[in-house]
């Protein structure tokens, strides 16, 4: 084409990745661009846009700060540095799902997605096209700007549902209730609702209404909103399946499970008084689980493409951040520490991460661990077989393997099939894929590997301490001493003791196993050393290292050996081998580099529950 150039041409010119300069053409913000084909052509003389996410309210030396823990979408996009991901609206409206879950993992932008939904389709006194008109949804046209403020909405939470009886989490899920019918106190005084809706609607309003009464909320109020304004509403329901996990792990599990089913089939399911319903969650809880006979429901898992890159970050969305906080060279490491995630085919950063670790004045920590815990995936550890426990052990040796991965797993199944472990950990955000296959029966076999360095951190803090809470503390506290004091046969003593109680001879069959047991004691001292395995250092790979936090402190390297049918006499000289297998292969090079004067060297070797130690300290 005579005067145009190519996306590559123009991002060299302006700067910028050629990605973004095919993304920009997309949104029309470049004036003559054209497509061809896949690829994008622009004129010559084109200017690269403005980025408008720098409020002109603020002086230009001001940087926004960013929304760290803010899900209210009118003050993220508006006060603080705001990641564009209204063009989630043009693709909703385009494809037009009647009732569409999104799956993801917490922390991943889940509510402040379906606040900016709430906010850009709501029927509201104030004008909230202010919100949007600065960003790329506007830019699509007048098709999707007259869909602005057009709705009424019913926007539910159910994240706060975490009580220990059924009783609690129902007078909760009441409150929530409550507080929406109470948004639209409207319908009281509306000549268009009947007077029986009205007198139900005041029972919600009072807090009086039975089990059964409530599953019909969500049926009356859509209809009440869709006959008083004459359009019916849009649903939206945050973390739906919050309560449904509670129940699982305090035992009320089919108590809200039958609750939820009637609730949700009798608001989504055939209703004509329903114009679109969001939901999001963790898990799908499967479809015949909870949302029986529901054919209208579209659910987007992290494994489909749709809508991929609206919950995360792209690395073109951090590398614009980076530039925009002057620290571009600061891209890999946050790549390093909360890269990995794959979506779909979108590529995604941890956006909780990325924003804690620029209000850490950029140093990098695991911050995602801190946002919560998931009960399942203890619960399911605590009954993993050794088949788990290698495959854990893989996973933090910086290695992947390949693995069913279940998207409709429900939580009855986690005891009767502890394999389901890996879909668990995928989808809440502990595993990324690297490859997957679609099998007939519509669920995938994935080749699957831990995300990033934040992870890897948190399977020794999360993962790694679940597996040990099958240990007696004392267990873990008396190797903890008995290395600290360099006492051999303290150590010996709480080996053996720990394996007397703990195993079976049909679970201590492989070196594997003893590996991942003395890597899950080890994960107690992990406040005060840096727990490795499987590194190379010296002239060859270690099996456990302890890296002090602080290097007053010795450090500790363990070589392990299991061997059948031994007696104590060869159990013994087996010890002696691994001890000088890190002597011979100078494992403790690494803690030499980073300044240790201290190293202990245990050689550890295992025949059933039989232990045998061999001890030397090299300064």
């Amino acid at each position: 084409m005579d005067n145009m150039i190519t996306c590559r041409q123009a991002a060299a010119a302006w700067g910028i990745s050629e990605r973004r300069v095919a993304i920009l053409c997309k949104e029309g913000r470049i004036p003559g661009a054209k497509k061809d084909g896949r690829c994008w052509f622009l004129p010559a003389n084109a200017e690269r846009p403005k980025d408008n996410r720098i409020k002109k309210a603020y002086p230009q030396q001001t940087k926004l700060p960013l929304p760290i823990g803010i899900s209210d979408f009118r003050k993220a996009s508006s006060e603080y540095y705001y990641v564009d991901k209204t063009l989630m609206i043009r693709d909703l409206l385009d494809e037009r799902p009647l009732v569409s879950l999104f799956t993801r993992p917490r922390r991943f932008g889940k509510t402040l997605n379906m606040d900016m939904l709430r906010v850009f389709f709501e029927k509201t006194e104030d004008d909230t096209s202010v919100y949007f008109q600065d960003k790329n949804i506007w830019r699509c046209g007048a098709f999707y700007q007259q869909e602005q403020g057009k709705y009424p909405v019913i926007f539910l939470t159910f994240k706060d549902v975490k009580f220990e009886t059924w009783e609690q989490a129902f007078e909760k899920i009441c409150s929530v209730f409550q507080d929406e019918f109470a948004r639209h106190k409207e319908l009281l005084n509306s000549p268009n609702c009947e007077e029986h809706e009205k007198i139900y609607f005041k029972k919600i309003l009072s807090g009086t209404v039975s089990e059964v009464e409530l599953t019909n909320a969500l049926s009356r109020l859509t209809k009440m909103l869709a006959v008083h304004h004459g359009i019916a509403p849009i649903l939206i329901i945050d973390e739906y399946d919050t309560p449904i996990q509670q129940g699982h792990t305090q035992g009320y599990y089919d108590e809200v499970v039958l609750f939820m089913r009637n609730l949700f089939s009798g608001g989504l399911k055939d209703n004509p008084y329903l114009s679109y319903g969001f939901m999001t969650g963790i898990l799908r809880v499967a479809k015949e689980s909870i949302f029986s006979g529901l054919n209208n429901l579209r659910i987007n898992s992290i494994l489909d493409n749709r809508y991929s890159e609206y919950f995360g970050f792209t690395p073109e969305e951090i590398q614009q951040m980076t530039a925009y906080y002057d620290v571009p060279e600061k891209y890999d490491e946050i790549s390093n520490w909360y890269n990995g995630y794959l979506f779909g085919n979108s590529n995604i950063f941890n956006p909780w991460s990325v924003i804690s670790y620029f209000c850490n004045d950029c140093q990098p920590q695991a911050f995602w661990q801190s946002t919560g815990s998931n009960e399942i995936i203890g619960e399911i550890l605590s009954v993993a077989d050794n088949d788990i426990l290698t495959n854990l052990e893989t996973l933090l040796q910086g290695e992947s393997f390949l693995t069913h991965i279940d998207t409709s797993v429900i939580y009855p199944q986690i005891r009767s099939n502890p394999s389901s472990v890996y879909s668990f950990l995928l989808v809440a955000g502990y595993l990324k894929i690297i490859k997957k296959d679609t099998q007939f029966s519509g669920d995938y076999l994935c080749e699957v590997a831990i995300p990033n360095k934040e992870i890897a951190y948190v399977y020794r803090k999360e993962i790694l301490t679940k597996v040990t809470q099958i240990v007696p503390p004392s267990s873990a506290i008396a190797m903890q001493e008995a290395l600290y004091l360099q006492d051999t046969a303290k150590l010996k003593k709480a080996l053996q003791s720990f394996l007397l109680k703990t195993i079976s001879y049909n679970d201590a069959s492989s070196e594997v196993f003893y590996h991942g047991l003395i890597l899950g004691l080890c994960a107690a001292m992990d406040n005060q050393y840096y727990v490795t395995s499987n590194r190379e250092s010296g002239l060859g790979r270690f099996d456990i290292q302890l890296m002090p936090r602080n290097t007053n402190l010795p450090g500790v390297l363990i070589e392990l050996k299991y061997d059948k049918n031994l007696n104590q006499q060869q159990l013994q000289q087996l010890a002696n081998n691994a001890l000088s297998q890190i002597e011979q292969q100078h494992y403790e090079q690494e803690l030499l580099g980073h300044g240790v004067t201290t190293i202990l060297k245990y050689g550890v070797a295992f025949c059933g529950k039989e232990v045998a130690i061999a001890q030397n300290t090299a300064k």
